[in-house]
């Protein structure tokens, strides 16, 4: 055992760098693990949690004020319902800041759907005018207990009791009104209702609202909304990050393992001679790989434990998402054994890819089998050959034939020849051909570090993608930057009239937007007319083409999903009691509602239905032009009866993967340094023999270390291309993939620019060169005695 430990204390010594890397990128790896693991559990179980303590609906069912909804509590399946409830549609103010709103009439404290309070108290009728705001609506505003909220015109104020967490759909501006709970008092003119069911199996719920659409009329129902929707919108950005955490996590522990079994093999090659001194004094082969695998396991154990502390210790003060999810994942149930679980399984991953490379380690024999030399090729002869760039024209000529030493990588080629004769330097020629005369070693070495360098270019591409939803948001599916909602008393002409006198507003396009039952009516979906037939809405379009002719549409890639259709199908709808057909001519890029979005012109939902009036106005700026600063203009020119409001891009909710994807880069930065060390290990060690024949016929320490450096910049490069090559399509494909599943549809992704990958392949190989020339520069100038020891 102290033999052990003295021969693993003198290679640490030997490889401290190499060690200290291992580690790094071992902590590096745990952490994305831990984070991404907590962001799942921050992303699922708060909302699964206020469902429970709720008692949450699994279906909300809006219908028009004067439908019967009590007998929706004898549907098979419905264990209670919540309500019904008289509703409202409205707007509320406060400190310049609007939001529209559902006011609820909720009399009592409900038992099923019940709010969560997290400040203030419930309704008291003492204050008839008093409201409960949801959390994410209360946010919005910056409204608490104690603060006003302003009604449209002189309707009045109201003031807010409390603010309570729910398990419905939460408030997004511009996507969908927040959830406001009041007294009968405060919703004097009900607009409409609704009901919540609760069912035994929730599975059926698809079953459930079919049974409530068959019973109360598909013309009675305004909107479906289901336990699955709400749950997929608390989660959705938060389980993008740590899907993008634990992917890279997982990619980066496999470059990881991939890293350590080949510098164990690297350094078993290098180290043949010792080991067979060891086996010859008495070391087992099940001691020799013994030490091979404590040694990296301790390695591993020391950077996963360091993780683990910081992640706990330091992981909730990060600022945003991710702080957030690092203190909330401590109460959830499970975060004891993950943080056990996570570290040990990667550590044991690490431990196994060791194990196989120290396995070789144990079949070193005792005495190592001697080697002869290769003949001599006939016709051949051996002659100190000189390849500096002075040498005599004779002289160049003798270098056409290149003697093979012992373990010989084979004579020159007939271009490489070619190349000597043209005075390409000698150390960049024989650099090259070091480096591919060994394809099976090259190409593993190869393999391994453009395994890191892949997972680079994707996140690289993330990155990039990210950057055009700021840079390019009509590209994405957002070509206007305000959208414009009316009140009463204004008309269409006077709107856009006043619209269009804003000298930065390029373009205005009136809408609608309505909700539709789907065929089966299990759901709905939204339904919008956007412009007309002769200022046609610019769409984004992934497939297909723009609807021209009456009854086309375009829909996103979530409704294609819902409905199971595709471009060129026929699709039926509800809106009300009309049936809505439209052909779908264009697959779009629709960020909004999941993608469950067909748009056509105005005037094709006219045809269906003339008193559609426009309820909302899509702004295209001119270049240049501050969205914020325009909608403030605009509201102030309204007098307080429009409400403008900037376009949500769903990049902005995505910034904290800006600080992941730089995290990663670097942590599989630091797994490609170890790469390039074992690279260089191994290129150095397996040089020592050629270093004599290299002396010998004269080259220079200078040109003997370009060699290595050379050799070991071909590899880089040959890694980067590779990486390059494969990554580019592969991140294409992921993110696409990524966008499709969430409802926005594929054609969202972007390769990183040319000139940002020349300069991760500058960088590479620039890095890779520079790291090989100090223990080139070293082996170069070894003494002579030093070099025959070495190679005997």
């Amino acid at each position: 055992m102290r033999a052990t430990l003295r021969w693993a204390h003198s290679d640490l010594r030997t490889h401290r760098g190499e060690a200290l890397f291992l580690v790094l990128a071992t902590a590096g790896i745990v952490m994305s693990l831990l984070l991404a693991t907590a962001l799942f559990g921050y992303a699922t179980n708060p909302w699964q949690r206020t469902f429970t303590q709720a008692r949450g609906a699994h279906v909300w069912l809006h219908t028009g004020s004067s439908t019967d909804l009590g007998k929706l509590a004898g549907v098979d399946g419905v264990e209670a319902v919540a309500g019904p409830y008289a509703t409202t549609a409205t707007t509320l103010a406060t400190r310049g800041t609007r939001a529209a709103v559902e006011l609820r009439a909720t009399p009592a404290l409900p038992r099923v759907g019940r709010p969560l309070l997290i400040a203030g108290h419930w309704l008291d009728p003492g204050t008839p005018h008093g409201v409960v705001l949801e959390s994410s609506l209360a946010r919005a505003l910056l409204a608490g207990p104690g603060d006003t909220l302003g009604l449209p015109g002189s309707a009045g104020r109201l003031t807010v009791v409390g603010v309570a967490d729910s398990p419905e759909d939460r408030y997004r501006p511009g996507e969908g009104p927040g959830l406001v709970w009041a007294l009968r008092a405060a919703v004097p003119h009900p607009t409409g209702q609704v009901i919540g069911l609760r069912l035994l199996d929730p599975a059926d719920t698809d079953y459930a609202v079919q049974r409530a659409v068959t019973i109360l009329g598909a013309g009675a129902i305004g909107e479906v909304s289901t336990w699955q929707q709400a749950r997929a919108e608390a989660q959705g950005d938060n389980r993008l990050l740590g899907q993008v955490l634990g992917l890279f996590g997982l990619g980066a522990l496999i470059a990881a393992g991939f890293a350590v079994h080949g510098a164990i093999a690297t350094r078993i090659r290098g180290h043949l001679r010792d080991i067979s001194v060891l086996k010859a004094i008495g070391f087992t082969p099940s001691q020799v790989v013994r030490v091979f695998l404590c040694q990296h396991i301790a390695y591993a154990l020391f950077g996963a434990l360091t993780a683990t502390a910081v992640t706990e210790t330091l992981g909730g003060h990060v600022p945003g998402r991710l702080g957030d999810a690092a203190r909330m994942w401590r109460l959830l149930p499970g975060h004891t054994v993950a943080q056990f679980a996570i570290p040990s399984g990667a550590v044991l991953f690490i431990a196994a890819t060791t194990g196989l490379a120290a396995w070789r380690a144990g079949r070193v024999p005792p005495v190592p089998g001697s080697r002869p030399a290769p003949a001599t090729p006939a016709g051949r002869p051996r002659a100190a050959l000189s390849l500096r760039r002075n040498l005599t024209a004779g002289t160049r000529r003798a270098l056409r034939l290149l003697i093979p030493p012992a373990r010989s990588r084979g004579p020159l080629s007939a271009v490489l020849r070619r190349a000597i004769d043209a005075g390409v330097p000698a150390g960049l020629v024989l650099g090259w051909h070091t480096a591919v005369t060994r394809p099976g070693r090259s190409l593993t070495t190869v393999a391994r570090l453009a395994l890191p360098l892949l997972l680079i270019v994707v996140a690289m591409s993330a990155w990039t993608t990210l950057d055009r939803f700021h840079s390019e948001p009509q590209k994405i599916g957002l070509p206007a930057a305000l959208t414009v909602h009316t009140h009463h008393g204004l008309g269409d002409t006077g709107v856009r009239g006043l619209l269009h006198h804003d000298p930065q507003v390029a373009a205005v396009y009136p809408g609608v937007e309505v909700a539709a039952l789907v065929p089966g009516q299990t759901a709905t979906i939204a339904l919008r007319g956007l412009g007309t037939r002769r200022s046609p809405y610019p769409y984004t379009l992934a497939e297909g083409r723009t609807p021209h002719a009456s009854d086309e549409a375009v829909a996103g890639q979530g409704l294609l999903d819902l409905l199971n259709v595709r471009v060129g199908d026929w699709v039926r709808m509800t809106v009300g009691d009309q049936p809505q057909i439209l052909h779908i001519v264009g697959r779009s890029i629709e960020p909004e509602n999941a993608g469950r979005v067909i748009s056509t012109s105005l005037d094709t939902l006219r045809e269906n239905d003339p008193r559609i009036a426009p309820t909302l106005y899509q702004l295209r700026l001119r270049p240049g032009a501050n969205p914020h600063t325009v909608a403030r203009r605009l509201t102030a020119a309204g007098h307080d009866q429009l409400d403008v409001r900037a376009v949500t891009n769903p990049a902005d909710e995505l910034s904290p993967l800006r600080g992941v994807v730089a995290g990663l880069i670097l942590v599989l930065a630091l797994i490609g340094l170890v790469e390039l060390l074992t690279a260089i290990g191994g290129t150095v060690r397996d040089g020592d023999r050629d270093l004599l024949a290299l002396k010998a016929i004269g080259l220079s320490p200078r040109q003997i270390t370009a060699v290595t450096m050379t050799a070991t910049g071909c590899t880089a490069l040959a890694a980067f291309l590779a990486a390059a090559a494969v990554g580019v399509p592969l991140a294409l494909w992921l993110i696409d993939r990524q966008g499709r599943s969430s409802g926005i549809g594929a054609g969202i992704a972007q390769s990183p620019p040319p000139a940002l990958l020349l300069l991760l392949g500058t960088a590479t190989v620039l890095g890779a060169t520079a790291l090989a020339a100090l223990p080139a520069a070293r082996a170069a100038r070894r003494r002579l005695a030093d070099t025959l020891a070495a190679v005997a």
